[in-house]
């Protein structure tokens, strides 16, 4: 079992193996060898320093995530479109804000169409 010196316990170690186009492979040896780092330590600390990204955003994007989902099962129950006798009691006003908020959550194509509804 080995240890590093500046540890006073020993570390246990697991070996993962991956598979990589021999560019990649060589590119990632160069940098290494900048960082005056040998591969292992140079992918071990590329990937630790991405986690810590990836977890400061997911820590940062909580609150909103759990807005949208709350926001998702509340609409569950919701018809996909208003009801013909709601659509009327509508200003025309009304009717063209409604519109822009549909096209904010359902995106608009190129023709300005929702997807999956006719024109």
């Amino acid at each position: 079992m080995s240890s590093y010196a500046y540890y006073d316990v020993v570390v246990a170690k697991a070996r993962i193996t991956i598979s990589l186009e021999q560019n990649q492979a060589e590119r990632i040896r160069q940098h290494a060898e900048r960082a005056g780092m040998d591969v292992s330590a140079y992918l071990v600390h590329a990937a630790t320093r991405q986690m810590a990204e990836s977890d400061a955003i997911e820590e940062q994007f909580a609150e909103v995530d759990a807005l949208i989902a709350r926001a998702e099962r509340a609409a569950d129950g919701l018809p996909a479109e208003p009801a013909p006798e709601t659509a009327a009691e509508l200003t025309e006003q009304e009717r063209r804000e409604v519109e822009e908020a549909l096209g904010l959550v359902h995106g608009r194509d190129r023709q300005g169409r929702r997807p999956g509804h006719a024109a």
